[in-house]
């Protein structure tokens, strides 16, 4: 799970960041062309960053890559590269990150395996022990941990936008789809929520009632 994936990909296979850039910006200029009373401002997302160095070369293939295909067109286009902060150096250092990454998403499923040392492949087979013993309450892949990994969500926040103030920052994982998660979220100054669609009626709620009690 910690493996050859992510950035790490891009950066060993600029092709592939090229690749996955053109499609987003076709499809976006695509879209616009069909309805041009649509704002369509796509989000372009680089994973797995744990080094401000990995993100500005990653962002170096998507930009140029991006501004060939939007001038290629001949189209008014307007799109932001950010990052997902999922791993804990990533968090600590996020002023450094925010220079680069113009809004920041939380993969909160990798930060908590990271953040904990727990792998989301094996975890199953002892957690149930941390359950029985009373160590754990909760199950830290389903109920995000707001003391350890909210810490570094709450410092990443606020490191980024101090570098970057109009800095926007999401959720995107399994614990967007959890109420308190999603009130924790709120509460931290997160502004929006993604996860999978089954959840999605359980998440808008969430945060109608955490803006709701916060009114």
């Amino acid at each position: 799970m910690m493996g050859h994936r992510g950035c790490r990909l891009a950066v060993t296979y600029p092709e592939i960041a090229k690749m996955q850039t053109a499609a987003v910006i076709r499809a976006a200029i695509n879209v616009q062309k069909a309805h041009p009373d649509w704002k369509v401002e796509p989000e372009i997302m680089i994973p797995l960053v744990g080094d401000v160095k990995e993100l500005k070369y990653v962002k170096k293939v998507v930009v140029e890559t991006a501004d060939a295909e939007i001038a290629a067109a001949g189209a008014d286009l307007k799109y932001e590269v950010g990052t997902m902060i999922e791993i804990p150096r990533a968090a600590l250092t996020a002023d450094d990150i925010a220079k680069e990454a113009e809004f920041f998403c939380f993969g909160t499923n990798d930060l908590t395996q990271m953040t904990f040392g727990f792998s989301r492949d094996d975890a199953g087979k002892f957690l149930n022990a941390y359950y029985d013993a009373k160590i754990f309450e909760n199950d830290p892949f389903a109920k995000l941990d707001q003391i350890g990994v909210g810490k570094l969500m709450e410092m990443a926040i606020k490191l980024g936008k101090a570098t970057r103030p109009e800095l926007h920052c999401g959720i995107c994982g399994e614990h967007g789809g959890d109420p308190s998660s999603v009130e924790f979220c709120h509460k931290i100054g997160l502004d929006y929520v993604s996860c999978s669609p089954f959840r999605v009626p359980i998440a808008r709620l969430a945060a109608a009632q955490a803006a709701i009690k916060e009114g």
